[in-house]
């Protein structure tokens, strides 16, 4: 990865008043950044639904009881994905630092994860450098695809907005079978190179090995349907998979709104860290219960970027701090409704398919 350094502007000072707005807010009410009850709630009912739904497909009556027991087993990993598993991976899904790292390393063997490689590119590329190419592991550079002007663009592009969403049905598919492996040899189709060390290629193979046990040959072993219905439920459960992850998480980056910095000749980018992460992905559906008990905080993934350090149950509780300093200090805080975000989302892969220079929409607070 390049290093990069960032510019000096009023998001030096927003990010200063917002550190310390946010300190008096968890010191004024005796809390930790850490997950709270509710969180502790939420861990032990999705990884009890894990539990469940798993003994409940090796249970399964039929084939298609089977694949319906499979795709609520599939939407529980979503659940502890979401809400447990990412905020484990910045240490603050419990404040037990030693019960935190449990989770972290459980969760991600559940998703079939190398939880340590996950963690540093996570933390160290794309928290860091969101949406700068070279630097963020998450931007894609995929063939077919243009999301950076830094892709000659091609004709078939003007239809990317149409056909890209099959490339989304095969999201989770390529991570687990394809993107992982080919870290193995050094060989990526990411922006970046992410090299492994030994320890980190064992632990892969390790957790790739736990992963399809439980997912394909136990359910092989002791089920009479035979291994090719198995397998092609597990497809089709990681397809259901791969459209509700991407629903979820693409959007927030890949939108007509925001921005995509490119740094000058003497590798700095021309903005502060801080206006960067309010800049570079857009928050939805902010007051929706339901994504509250459901996402963990990935809708309100500015606040997030803000603050890694934070648990996602206390987002809401910040976010008209973020709102109130944004208008002071002149920095557009994108919220939008889910749908709204789609849409952003499809104007962007549109436009991406055009000669016109990626210009974002004007957002106004």
């Amino acid at each position: 990865m390049k290093p990069r350094h960032f510019s000096k502007d009023q998001g030096v000072e927003f990010y200063a008043e917002l550190r310390s707005r946010a300190d008096a807010y968890f010191k004024e009410n005796g809390m930790a950044r850490t997950g709270n009850g509710v969180m502790k709630f939420k861990i032990i009912l999705y990884l009890c639904l894990v539990v469940a739904s798993y003994s409940a497909l090796l249970m399964s009556s039929s084939i298609e009881y089977f694949a319906l027991n499979y795709f609520f087993f599939g939407v529980s990993l979503l659940l502890v994905f979401f809400n447990i598993a990412h905020d484990a991976a910045h240490g603050v899904a419990v404040k037990s630092k030693r019960l935190n790292q449990f989770l972290f390393i459980l969760t991600f063997q559940f998703l079939g994860q190398n939880p340590f490689l996950w963690g540093k590119n996570h933390t160290n590329s794309h928290h860091m450098f969101p949406n700068v190419e070279e630097s963020d592991v998450d931007v894609l550079n995929v063939a077919g695809m243009r999301v950076t002007e830094s892709v000659a663009l091609k004709w078939y592009h003007r239809y990317q907005f149409i056909y890209v969403p099959l490339y989304y049905m095969f999201y989770s598919i390529n991570w687990l079978f394809f993107r992982n492996i080919l870290s193995l040899f050094n060989y990526t189709a990411r922006t970046i190179s992410t090299k492994m060390t030994v320890s980190e290629t064992i632990w892969l193979i390790f957790f790739k090995v736990c992963f399809f046990s439980y997912m394909l040959v136990i359910p092989i072993l002791v089920l009479p349907f035979g291994w090719l219905p198995i397998f092609l439920v597990f497809l089709g459960v990681q397809v259901l998979v791969s459209l509700v992850v991407l629903s979820v998480l693409i959007i927030s980056h890949l939108s007509d709104y925001v921005e995509h910095p490119v740094p000058n000749e003497a590798n700095t980018l021309q903005m502060s860290w801080a206006k960067m992460q309010l800049t570079t992905c857009i928050d939805y559906g902010v007051n929706n219960r339901f994504f509250q008990w459901t996402l963990g905080g990935f809708n309100t993934h500015a606040i997030h970027h803000l603050f890694p350090d934070v648990c996602h149950v206390h987002h809401k509780a910040l976010l008209p701090i973020v709102r109130e300093l944004s208008i002071k200090y002149n920095i557009p805080y994108i919220e939008l409704s889910y749908w709204g975000a789609v849409r952003s989302h499809f104007r962007f892969l549109k436009e991406m398919g055009t000669p016109s220079p990626n210009i974002p929409a004007a957002y106004s607070n």
